[in-house]
C-alpha cells in the first residue's frame, strides 16, 4: 500500500542517517520532502501539518543539533511521530460486558464489510476459541446474505440473515435472541453500506447501534478510496460511539493516506488491516510496525508471527524424522513446502518486511514472483506418487509428459529437479552437521520428539 511514500521516505531517511553534521537548513529541506512525500500519498493535510509541526519542534532543538549522530537522531523523531500520527499504541477489541458481546461493522458499500466480518470472526476463534455467530442486516446489496452464509460455512462460522423482506433492525433483534439462544459469546453484525454517506443511512446505523448496544462499533473503511475514506470516516464517527476502525484492501495499488489521516480525524484507533483477499488475511494494527514498514525499516516482527501462526508442528517433525531416519525429503515434501510458503503470502510478501526491501535492485526485486511458486508446484503435481518419491527415476520421456501435463518446458522441469537436488544436500548437511534443531526452530517448532543432537 505504502510503495511509492515509502521508496521516498525510505530515501530520505537513508540519506538523512548518514549525516554527521545538521543545520537547522539542513532539517528545513528534509522537511519539505518529508511534506511532499506525504501530500502526494493522499494523507489529509491537517495531519500533514501537524506532523510536521511536530518534527521541527523536537529536530531544531539541542537534542538533534547537539547529538553526536543527528542524522540519525532525526530519524527515530520522525518514526516516533508517525508512530503517534498512526495510534501510539496497539489497541485490542474491547469485547466488554455479559455475553453475547456485540460487534457492529459499519461503512460504506464495497469497503468489504462481509468478508470482514467473517474474517473477524475466524480471527476470534483462532485466537480467543470463541464461539461466533454471524448477522447479516444488508438488505440493500444483492446477494449479500448469501455471501455471509457461504462464507460463515466455509470457516465453521454459524450464520443468521434473517427473512426476506426483513427490516435490518428487525433481523439483528432476532439475532441478538438467536445469540442468547446458542449460547455464543460474540455477535458480529454486518450492516448495510451505501456508495456515499447520506441520512438514510446515517439514521439505519443509529437504530442498529440503539437496538444491538455494542460493545465495539467498528468502521470498516477501503483503504484505497484516499481522501474519501477519511470524509466517510469523519460522517459515521460523527453519527454513531466508534471505537475503532479497520483497513482493508491495504494490499492493492494505493498510496497509504488513509491509515494515516483515519486515526487522526476520528480520535479511534486501527485494530485491523486486510492484507489480502483469503478470509485468514487479517492481521492486528501495530502502529510502530507500520512506521517502520513506511521508513524502509521492514516488519520482521509481523514476518515471524506470520511464520508461527502458519507452522504445522507435526509435518515438520514428520519431515525431520524422515531425514533423520535416511527415508530422505522428497517432492511430495518440497511441494508442501512450497504451499506453506504460498499461504505466508508468498514471496513478495514476505520480501516487502525484510528492511529498506524496496532499495532492491529491479532485477532482484522481480525474481520474487509468486507465479513461479505455481508452477513449481503444479510441475510436481503432474508427476506420478512414485516420481515424486523417487526423482531419480525421471529420464527423459517423463520430463516431456510431466512438461506436457504442467503447461510448462523441459527445461522447467529440469530447473526444477535441480532446485530439489540442491534441497536435498541442505537436509543431508544438516543432520550430519546437528543443524537440524535450529532448522525445526525456524520452521516454527522444536526438534521431533526423541531426536537427540
Amino acid at each position: 500500500m505504502f510503495d511509492n511514500l515509502t521508496a521516498r521516505l525510505a530515501r530520505i531517511i537513508r540519506d538523512l542517517g548518514s549525516e554527521a553534521r545538521l543545520t537547522e537548513a539542513d532539517i528545513d529541506a528534509v522537511l519539505r520532502d518529508v511534506r511532499v512525500s506525504l501530500l502526494e500519498a493522499d494523507v489529509a493535510l491537517p495531519v500533514v501539518r501537524d506532523l510536521i509541526e511536530h518534527i521541527r519542534a523536537r529536530a531544531v532543538g539541542a537534542e538533534v543539533l547537539r547529538s553526536l549522530t543527528p542524522g540519525q537522531a532525526v530519524v527515530k523523531i520522525v518514526r516516533d511521530e508517525l508512530i503517534q500520527v498512526l495510534g501510539g499504541t496497539a489497541s485490542e477489541l474491547r469485547l466488554e460486558g455479559q455475553a453475547p458481546v456485540v460487534v457492529l461493522l459499519a461503512g460504506l458499500q464495497g469497503a468489504g464489510k462481509t468478508t470482514t466480518a467473517a474474517k473477524l470472526g475466524r480471527w476470534l476463534i483462532g485466537r480467543k476459541t470463541r464461539r461466533i455467530l454471524l448477522a447479516g442486516c444488508d438488505t440493500y446489496r444483492p446477494a449479500a446474505p448469501e455471501q455471509l452464509k457461504l462464507l460463515a460455512g466455509e470457516n465453521g462460522l454459524e450464520c443468521f440473515v434473517g427473512a426476506p423482506g426483513q427490516s435490518p433492525v428487525a433481523i439483528a433483534s432476532a439475532a441478538l435472541q438467536l445469540a442468547h439462544a446458542r449460547l455464543a459469546e460474540v455477535l458480529i453484525v454486518d450492516s448495510a453500506g451505501r456508495l456515499h454517506v447520506d441520512e438514510e443511512m446515517m439514521a439505519e446505523i443509529r437504530q442498529l447501534h440503539e437496538v444491538l448496544r455494542p460493545s465495539d462499533t467498528l468502521f470498516v473503511v477501503d483503504s484505497m478510496l484516499g481522501q474519501d475514506a477519511v470524509n466517510a470516516a469523519a460522517s459515521f464517527s460523527s453519527s454513531v460511539p466508534l471505537s475503532g476502525i479497520i483497513l482493508t484492501k491495504v494490499d492493492g495499488d494505493s498510496r497509504g493516506g488513509a491509515a494515516l489521516s483515519v486515526r487522526h480525524v476520528t480520535g479511534v484507533p486501527i485494530l485491523f488491516i486486510g492484507t489480502g483477499e483469503r478470509v485468514e488475511e487479517l492481521a492486528p494494527f501495530h502502529p510502530d510496525r507500520m512506521a517502520s514498514r513506511i521508513l524502509g525499516m521492514g516488519d520482521v516482527l509481523t514476518l515471524i508471527e506470520q511464520v508461527e501462526r502458519g507452522a504445522d508442528r507435526e509435518k515438520s517433525e514428520q519431515i525431520a524424522r524422515k531425514v533423520i531416519k535416511g527415508a530422505g525429503f522428497d517432492l511430495t515434501d518440497f511441494r508442501d513446502q512450497l504451499r506453506r510458503m504460498r499461504s505466508l503470502g508468498g514471496l513478495a510478501g514476505m520480501i516487502e518486511k525484510l528492511p529498506l526491501a524496496q532499495f532492491l535492485p529491479g532485477s532482484a526485486a522481480a525474481q520474487f514472483n509468486d507465479r513461479e511458486l505455481v508452477r513449481l508446484e503444479s510441475i510436481i503435481n503432474s508427476m506420478t506418487p512414485a516420481e515424486r518419491g523417487r526423482p531419480e527415476i525421471i529420464n527423459g520421456s517423463r520430463k516431456k509428459r510431466i512438461a506436457a501435463g504442467s503447461g510448462t518446458q523441459i527445461q522447467d522441469v529440469n530447473r526444477l529437479l535441480k532446485q530439489f537436488q540442491q534441497m536435498q544436500t541442505v537436509m543431508k548437511r544438516l543432520t550430519r552437521k546437528g543443524g537440524m534443531a535450529r532448522m525445526m526452530r525456524t520452521l516454527g517448532s522444536g526438534p521431533p520428539r526423541g531426536f537427540r543432537r
